[in-house]
């Protein structure tokens, strides 16, 4: 499902870009008030937005809500952007917190295990391995606490850096790295070692 926001005319400030942002012309147009800017921008990173929004709620339908939710939040945040991260890292973090609030209203983490049966590959083969040590794995990182879970979801889910995902935790970035450690670490073993 698409969105059906549209973006409202907003003033084009000053605003600075990330030198390495490919999205730079477009958020130019966006910010601006150019319709047809915001609507690629918002279509060259729906796939985005709508894959993090499965990966941290577990569920399609929570997912297009989710999406649904931050296309038309662009709507009025795009004004905002300030252009210190690249659009996509300011957008994933707009997804996250989206998600977090779908949690903050629900109060259940059933989700937990489907959202990282996609992290972790779930049924890539038939062959049942592939299942089994999936499942495995689903399992251990469902186990871990939220912040090593969120942060394994976002750098190893999103494959951002871990600058990147410490903005959008709120975190420093040697945070992030010390957590995605920790994460290894509890994680470590092979599947099937405590059958």
């Amino acid at each position: 499902m698409r969105p059906r926001c549209s973006a409202a005319a907003r003033p084009a400030g000053a605003m600075k870009m990330h030198p390495a942002d490919p999205d730079a012309d477009l958020l130019v147009g966006a910010v601006a008030g150019e319709r047809e800017a915001f609507r690629l921008l918002v279509e060259r990173h729906y796939d985005r937005i709508h894959g993090l929004a499965w990966q941290l709620t577990g569920s399609r339908a929570d997912a297009e809500d989710v999406a649904q939710d931050v296309c038309c939040t662009l709507v009025e945040r795009i004004g905002s952007f300030r252009g210190e991260a690249k659009f996509s890292t300011w957008l994933c973090g707009i997804v996250f917190n989206a998600c977090r609030d779908v949690h903050r209203r629900r109060r259940s983490f059933g989700g937990v295990a489907q959202r990282l049966a996609v992290l972790a590959g779930l049924a890539r083969g038939p062959d049942g391995r592939d299942l089994h040590d999936a499942l495995w794995v689903k399992s251990a990182i469902a186990r871990l606490p939220p912040a090593y879970r969120d942060t394994a979801i976002l750098v190893a889910g999103q494959q951002l850096t871990h600058a990147e995902a410490g903005a959008i935790l709120g975190v420093a970035e040697a945070t992030v790295s010390w957590r995605m450690h920790e994460v290894r670490r509890m994680v470590a073993g092979k599947p099937g070692a405590d059958d």
